[in-house]
């Protein structure tokens, strides 16, 4: 949940962004990202037949968000600031309460043993949530180096249970006034061993936000959503990120990636200083960075993933609705 802001100038954001010595940024190559007007006209990818449409499925929620795949092709979500993650039953076509409250939960991943994964905002948590629903406290306030968290927003479980959380801060009404914010001096991605219980600070940003890797573990996207870039990772055996590169000049809130290695970013066109915007769900070549086509909402996306019986499904949380559209294509990660 957030806030696009402007683009500041790419020279200055590549000065402002730490980068260790085996980390690599893509000085030229990348395009800058289209306008309106050329967004309009591009079209729906090739991975989604051209008479396919968004079809609204639940509305009048506060801000949804969070959608991830259940093992068994139900979808999960969150109203965030209702304070609710809500179910979606792909078979009877139902919408039920799954968990109320929630921790004010945020983005959401189904790990390999069915738990449910949730950056739980309201005391800058990380749950594991059992298909009972009874949940237990993997990060606890105590954060990185023994201060808070500031916000929790989004995390992906690579194969072996290893998670990957970002971490920017965005207000909430229901935080604690007496805990000071920002807690940690930057913002940030952080790796989190389920195994060990450690946590670390793996990559900084101006703003992280939406985040997906690969199936087979290798490979990490991270969102820096207020410079508006995709950025991608290799993934280290210890959980560290080397070889940062710039995929595009799109920002995200949320993302999912299709099996032929196709992001899907929850990133608005225009709106750039109270300008016009085209809400919708940008494709793009998760290598590449090239532009595939765009999907139009009707309202902004927060977060998406494929889910259905057979993973073809593209469900998309946009503001007070839920939305759906069939797709030719499946997902890459069997959660999102």
């Amino acid at each position: 949940m957030n806030i696009l802001r402007p683009t500041r100038p790419f020279l200055s954001l590549l000065l402002a962004l730490p980068l260790s010595a085996a980390d690599a940024i893509s000085p030229t190559g990348v395009p800058p990202a289209p306008t309106l007007e050329a967004m309009r006209a591009l079209g729906l990818p090739e991975t989604v037949a051209p008479d396919s449409k968004v079809t609204q499925l639940a509305n009048g929620f506060a801000f949804t968000e969070g959608a991830t795949c259940a093992p068994n092709g139900d979808v999960y979500f969150v109203d965030q600031p209702n304070d609710k993650i809500l179910r979606w039953d792909v078979t009877a076509n139902s919408l039920s309460t799954f968990l109320n409250p929630s921790g004010h939960s945020n983005g959401q991943y189904f790990d390999a043993k069915g738990n449910l994964i949730a950056c739980a905002d309201e005391k800058n948590e990380l749950w594991s949530i059992a298909p009972d629903a009874t949940h237990t406290v993997l990060i606890s306030p105590a954060g990185y180096d023994g201060k808070s968290l500031d916000g929790p927003n989004d995390v992906w479980v690579r194969p072996d249970g290893g998670m990957y959380i970002t971490d920017p801060i965005y207000g909430r009404k229901w935080w604690d006034p007496a805990v000071k914010r920002p807690s940690q001096p930057v913002r940030a991605v952080y790796f989190f061993n389920p195994g060990n219980k450690a946590l670390n600070r793996v990559a900084e940003f101006t703003m992280p936000n939406g985040i997906i890797g690969t199936p087979d573990g290798q490979t990490l996207f991270v969102a820096d959503i207020n410079a508006r870039q995709i950025w991608r990772f290799a993934i280290q055996p210890d959980g560290s990120l080397t070889g940062r590169r710039l995929v595009c000049n799109f920002g995200s809130d949320g993302m999912t990636l299709d099996a032929k290695g196709n992001l899907y970013l929850s990133a608005n066109v225009g709106g750039g200083r109270g300008g016009p915007s085209l809400p919708g769900v940008t494709v793009v070549n998760g290598d590449s960075g090239k532009l595939l086509g765009f999907i139009p909402t009707p309202e902004q996306p927060a977060n998406l993933c494929f889910a259905g019986k057979n993973h073809d499904t593209l469900y998309i949380t946009a503001r007070t609705g839920f939305y759906m559209i069939p797709t030719r294509v499946k997902g890459a990660n069997p959660a999102k």
